[in-house]
């Protein structure tokens, strides 16, 4: 029953969407269907009405900081990312969660991350605002993996990149479903999206009107017309 609306207009309209441990769930749907918009009221940057449960527990009027302690993560479409500071220092920031378990523990998370993107390492010490843009993407969902997230919501992790770094960073993603951890894949680049997706939800003007497994919308003919190019 989730809710969302921009002075008055509905944006998300009564929509129902779970993600398992240990899945990747992607959202597809053209421009405008509401799709960054669930992401920031899953995360509580958007007010919203209907019932967010994480882990069971429901999470109305919790704050951002709140979610981020719970487990929650999102990589924003736009990566946000310090772009005077290092590699190290954006990631570093990542882990402020785990602050209080030590140097030590955030050294071994890093090196978890620098073990999934080995570029993030050899780039360790420039600033993030002289990375490619495909650079800034593995940092942005570095930064995320470094609060040890038990749900990851990415959106648009391929937008603006070249072909070859879209494999990479979908390569990355598959990766991270075997550590456990819950993916929400908001992609407006549906068969990438659906070849690495557990299920799949279509969002189209704020209301869902296809979901299944992964496999089943891949091959459905209205889904191929209008969002694989088939």
């Amino acid at each position: 029953g989730l809710r969302v609306a921009y002075a008055g207009i509905p944006a998300i309209t009564d929509m129902a969407l779970s993600v398992e441990a240990g899945s990747i769930v992607a959202v597809i749907g053209p421009n405008g269907a509401g799709k960054t918009t669930l992401l920031n009221a899953i995360m509580g940057v958007l007010p919203s009405h209907g019932t967010i449960r994480f882990n069971g527990a429901a999470l109305a009027g919790e704050s951002v900081e709140a979610r981020v302690q719970r487990g929650m993560s999102l990589v924003p479409e736009k990566r946000e990312l310090f772009g005077s500071m290092s590699v190290l220092d954006n990631l570093r920031l990542g882990g402020f969660r785990h602050r209080a378990e030590g140097r030590a523990a955030m050294a071994r998370q890093m090196q978890t991350v620098f073990a999934l993107f080995p570029r993030l390492h050899e780039r360790r010490h420039q600033p993030a605002g002289t990375l490619s843009g495909g650079e800034r993407q593995m940092l942005a969902m570095g930064r995320a993996l470094m609060a040890r997230p038990r749900l990851l919501m990415l959106d648009e992790p391929s937008l603006g990149l070249a072909p070859l770094v879209v494999r990479d960073i979908f390569r990355a993603i598959t990766a991270l479903r075997g550590s456990g951890m819950a993916i929400l894949l908001i992609e407006q680049n549906a068969r990438a999206a659906l070849q690495v997706a557990d299920q799949g939800y279509v969002l189209e003007t704020g209301r869902v009107t296809m979901q299944g497994d992964a496999a089943s919308l891949a091959a459905d003919a209205r889904i191929v017309e209008l969002y694989l190019g088939g």
